[in-house]
């Protein structure tokens, strides 16, 4: 079948030709996604409430049009990555139910029974087994994908199933463009004061973010999500889903805990400018440190024991050589974890975590604290020995500079 777009009533169609549903199903489709980049529909038959997800790539961006144009293979790519991710941890991602490459479309199990975790999260809610299953998820999916696992030449062809055409947009949106005005950059009007007369001119960060994305550029160490942070994580009391892995490739190791552990940053210090009561601050703000520093000791701990039972390659068995490739993901994870609060703060792509404060000029000062924390991270990550000097440093900042600092620092 040639790839065509689909709407509404033409994706009914083909789930009913593609046999997921019969052919006098009484069908609803409801547009879910945040129609940016893909088509995204929720499908229910109205009989019996039979559902499904399907998501649809077109050509381009959608939110900006034909002049930005988008390969078609990533859905391809998103397909195969779940199918992987699926062998390794097989309750923590949407389960494929079909796909169609030529299309560009692949079709998903409905977990609209679950939240996404960013949404809840800005509700002040807590998910008690995410810190273990992300942990999971990342342990398994980094490692078992990885040269301390997998043969050379497995690991060689995985890497050459996923090239991604999706790279460039995070190479250019993460590592170049927040560091200088950008035509591309989204910044806040009571922001860019700041932006010109002091965080543009830092041509210290800039160096380390070009380190930062030379790292990205090169270490095919293991097939990673490429884009996991609060808003593509489906979550609720019990259960916990990584879905929306487009962006997937063999990248650096740190790259998915980095983003990850920048995006609960965010949200710990977004809080500053909320208005909850500042009991309700305080008690999530700790419940999120905590979580950050839970979810790092136990994805250490589980790939320390991944590699100690499955890895055969005698050269990663001497002594000291674990401790020394878990030292570097660790400054490496600070590292994408501050170059991930920076993106998000002036870059194209920001997150409803900050962008809800609707006053322009706390939102602002809640942006100066994250990029001043994440200046610190980064310029520090070298340095750092354990999560919990890091979340001491970010606890700091948030309880008692915040919003007094920023105010200061702002002009």
């Amino acid at each position: 079948m040639a790839y065509h777009p689909l709407d509404q009533r033409s994706a009914a169609q083909y789930l009913k030709r593609a046999g997921l549903f019969p052919k006098a199903a009484a069908m609803t489709v409801t547009e879910i996604g945040d129609g940016n980049i893909n088509m995204v529909f929720r499908v229910q038959d109205k009989h019996n409430g039979h559902s499904v997800i399907l998501k649809h790539a077109f050509p381009y961006v959608r939110c900006v049009g034909e002049s930005w144009p988008l390969s078609l293979d990533r859905i391809r790519i998103e397909a195969d990555a779940l199918e992987i991710q699926d062998r390794h941890v097989p309750a923590l991602v949407p389960k494929v139910l079909h796909r169609n490459n030529e299309m560009a479309l692949v079709v998903m199990e409905d977990l609209g029974r679950m939240e996404v975790m960013r949404k809840g999260m800005n509700k002040l809610r807590k998910y008690p087994r995410f810190a273990d299953h992300i942990s999971t998820f990342m342990a398994n999916v980094l490692f078992f994908t990885s040269d301390l696992f997998l043969p050379a030449r497995e690991k060689k062809a995985l890497s050459g199933r996923f090239d991604n055409p999706l790279c460039g947009i995070t190479e250019d949106l993460i590592f170049t463009e927040p560091y200088f005005d950008c035509a591309r950059n989204n910044v806040n009007p009571a922001l860019r004061p700041y932006c010109e007369r002091v965080f543009w001119r830092k041509s210290n960060l800039r160096l380390e973010a070009s380190k930062l994305k030379e790292k990205f550029l090169t270490q095919g160490q293991c097939l990673i999500h490429g884009d996991l942070h609060t808003g593509s994580i489906l979550a609720n009391a019990t259960e916990t889903k990584v879905f929306d892995t487009e962006f997937a490739f063999v990248g650096p190791a740190a790259f998915d805990p980095g983003l990850l552990v920048g995006n609960l940053f965010i949200n710990f210090l977004a809080l500053d400018g909320k208005e909850f009561t500042q009991a309700q601050k305080s008690s999530y703000q700790r419940y999120v440190l905590e979580s950050v520093r839970e979810i790092y000791h136990l994805f250490e701990l589980k790939f320390r024991k991944n590699w100690d039972d499955h890895s055969k390659e005698p050269a990663f068995a001497v002594a000291g050589f674990q401790d020394y490739y878990l030292r570097q993901m660790f400054a490496d994870t600070l590292g994408f974890a501050a170059a991930e609060m920076i993106r998000r703060t002036h870059g194209l792509a920001h997150n409803i975590d900050v962008d809800e404060i609707q006053d322009l000029e706390r939102r602002r000062d809640v942006q100066v604290s994250i990029l001043e924390t994440a200046e610190e991270i980064m310029l520090r990550r070298g340095r750092f020995r354990r999560m919990d000097e890091v979340v001491a440093v970010v606890g700091h900042r948030g309880r008692s500079t915040g919003i007094k600092r920023s105010r200061k620092s702002r002009n």
